[in-house]
């Protein structure tokens, strides 16, 4: 039987671990499947980090060239009444994730797939708020250039953000995640 030193966390004491109490470690912390990644989002590419980049490049293409959207006098109620529902939409989808005993960032592991709330009608609706909120953003602002920078934030999240974490998820969790995945869209 051979002993490994296992380092979890930095500053954490080293501790003595057989490799057959490692597998068993393994199998519990992963829901059963060694093969199944730490958390969702490990990565630099975390959604709010790419939200806000496409908000900032916006406003200062904005500035650099200013594009009308819409016409000022419907810019700020359209785009006021879409930051408030983002905001909404945000609060409502934190409250349940923290109702449910699952942590929100998804540099956390998953603890449970949530159906109640917002996620019975979407996936995703942290993502949907995000776009909500740049998407009121541009009106509100009335910035063609926020739209516009909004686009390739969404393409990032659907073609590269949302598929790892259903990956994620899938793997974490296949009984309870693969029946949700199909029976509630991806984005609305």
């Amino acid at each position: 039987m051979a002993l490994i030193l296992v380092h979890r966390n930095p500053g954490v004491k080293l501790e003595r671990k057989s490799e057959e109490h490692m597998a068993s470690d393994d199998r519990n912390e992963n829901g059963g499947n060694s093969d199944v990644p730490p958390v969702a989002n490990p990565g630099v590419m975390r959604p709010p980090f790419v939200y806000l980049g496409a908000i900032v490049l916006g406003v200062l293409l904005h500035f650099a060239s200013p594009v009308r959207l819409v016409p000022h006098s419907v810019s700020g109620p359209l785009g006021g009444s879409a930051v408030l529902a983002a905001v909404v939409l945000f609060l409502w989808a934190v409250r349940t994730l923290r109702a449910a005993g699952t942590p929100v960032p998804g540099n956390r592991p998953t603890t449970t797939i949530v159906r109640k709330g917002p996620f019975r009608y979407s996936r995703n609706p942290i993502y949907l708020a995000f776009s909500l909120l740049q998407f009121g953003l541009a009106l509100w602002v009335n910035s063609l250039w926020l739209l516009v920078t909004l686009m390739p934030a969404v393409a990032l999240m659907s073609f590269v953000v949302i598929p790892r974490e259903e990956h994620y998820l899938e793997s974490r969790f296949p009984s309870e995640y693969l029946p949700y995945k199909a029976s509630v869209r991806r984005w609305l």
